[in-house]
């Protein structure tokens, strides 16, 4: 009601001076404007600021008063180097400088669900929710709130032959960021009500899961496809959570939380600093010899299951990838192809247009309206990986679908189906999701972290070094 009166009374005073009332709002305009320029004439920030008439507008580059400015940046600022440490008990420190105010840190263990046994089946999983738990030093609740007090996030993952801990924060706050990390991963408590809590929560992302068909196929190429540490579960199973404790969890973090098992990765960090925090916090950790990387080999198989939605069928075809990340051709051969295949769903939950000219879009999405989903996948792991096509579609409709699936592989290692046009436009695309990803430092640490437990050291991603990899014959 003010403001509608206020204005009612403004129009009624313009309507005084020579205003009908057809023409008020353009009166109205003409008058807030030339108030406005009354009052800005009289002063404004630039004269308060400045002192004398507010017309005279300092240029862009007029430094404000007692301000220093930082000397220009150079044309072309060379890559970060990736500067490496062993201690003598085999704990790896790595980092790498890089611009701004971020600082990310990892903690990366050549540990996962291909080293745990019918005993400690689902650990991987079960520390994967118990990390920033409570630790012999700290309490739960204290850890949180020094994370919290510093802006930090985060982030534990458990997967198949790493487990990875990450911490993201302001550079200034780098050595309590190193010091809560560490002891995390070294000194877990494993409070019974704790691993129970979480044993809970376990129990319901199982049950979510089950409604997932993508996952539970994605799971059952390793369990059908792998003979070996591969087969094992990464998720925990039913069984798994009634006998999981934390007395089987210490002994799996005895075993395999080691030094030479570890690396401590860091970007927009300084190595010296770096070292100096972390050395005396890593160096008392034993030193124990590497135990034999597990086995897996690869045998194919046929995986089956029922549902409660009989009108719909969900599909995954895939085969083997042999090498791995150590048969480093085939692996971007790989991704460039993943990328070139691409696909997609018949909706779009971000909106519309997401891969909707990617191969799999155009020759199958396009042409079978009975297909829901029809997308390519891959997993790569270090001596070995797989590729392959998953699919949802009509139940009536699955035979065809298993049919396009084995057509659209084929047709990729055919001679003149993929034209010169469409696999440049895939190495480029690749080439930018790579480098792009890696201008965020939680990403360059993974990197510098993962590499190191596959490779033993990092090869800095350029533009250059990038290239070459996508063109070399």
């Amino acid at each position: 009601m003010y403001r509608a009166s206020s204005v009612a009374s403004r129009a009624r005073s313009l309507k005084g001076h020579s205003c009908d009332g057809a023409s008020i709002s353009a009166c109205a305009a003409r008058y807030a404007s030339t108030s406005v320029a009354k009052t800005s004439s009289s002063g404004g920030v630039f004269s308060w600021l400045f002192g004398g008439d507010s017309k005279t507008i300092p240029p862009p580059e007029f430094p404000l008063p007692g301000v220093i400015v930082p000397p220009a940046l150079p044309d072309h600022v060379e890559t970060g180097k990736t500067k490496i440490t062993a201690l003598p008990n085999g704990v790896k420190i790595a980092s790498e400088t890089a611009p701004g105010p971020i600082a990310s840190l990892g903690l990366y263990i050549n540990s996962g669900s291909t080293y745990e046994t019918p005993i400690s089946f689902g650990a991987s999983h079960l520390l994967e929710k118990m990390a920033f738990k409570s630790t012999l030093n700290r309490s739960h609740l204290r850890i949180v709130r020094e994370i919290e007090a510093i802006g930090g996030r985060v982030g534990a993952s458990a997967h198949r032959e790493q487990m990875g801990y990450t911490y993201s924060a302001i550079k200034t706050h780098v050595p309590e960021m190193v010091e809560v990390l560490i002891d995390c991963v070294r000194n877990p408590a494993f409070l019974d009500w704790e691993v129970n809590e979480q044993l809970r929560r376990l129990k319901e992302e199982i049950e979510e899961s089950s409604q997932n068909p993508q996952n539970l196929l994605l799971e059952a190429i390793h369990t059908t496809g792998y003979s070996g540490a591969l087969a094992n579960p990464l998720m925990a199973s039913e069984s798994a959570i009634h006998r999981l404790n934390s007395s089987i969890l210490e002994e799996y973090v005895v075993e395999n939380y080691t030094a030479p098992r570890m690396v401590l990765a860091a970007s927009g960090v300084e190595h010296e600093e770096l070292l100096s925090i972390a050395e005396p916090l890593l160096s008392d950790l034993p030193k124990t010899p590497l135990p034999e990387a597990p086995n897996s080999k690869y045998v194919g198989g046929d995986f089956r299951r029922q549902t409660d939605s009989p009108q719909k069928t969900h599909v995954a075809l895939a085969f083997e990838v042999p090498g791995g990340w150590h048969n480093e051709k085939d692996a971007m051969t790989l991704n460039v192809i993943q990328m070139l295949m691409g696909g997609g769903g018949s909706f779009s939950a971000g909106g519309p247009g997401k891969g909707m000219y990617s191969r799999l879009y155009l020759r199958v999405l396009n042409e079978f309206q009975q297909v829901q989903s029809f997308s390519s996948f891959a997993n790569i792991y270090d001596n070995t990986g797989f590729f392959g096509i998953y699919a949802a579609t009509d139940s009536d409709f699955a035979s065809q679908v298993v049919d396009l699936a084995a057509r659209e592989i084929l047709a990729i290692a055919t001679s003149g189906e993929v034209d010169q046009k469409q696999l440049d436009r895939a190495k480029e695309t690749t080439k930018s999701a790579v480098l792009m990803s890696l201008e965020t430092r939680m990403v360059a640490s993974d990197d510098i972290g993962r590499q190191i437990l596959t490779y033993g050291e990092r090869n800095v991603p350029s533009y250059d070094s990038v290239s070459r990899k996508f063109h070399t014959k």
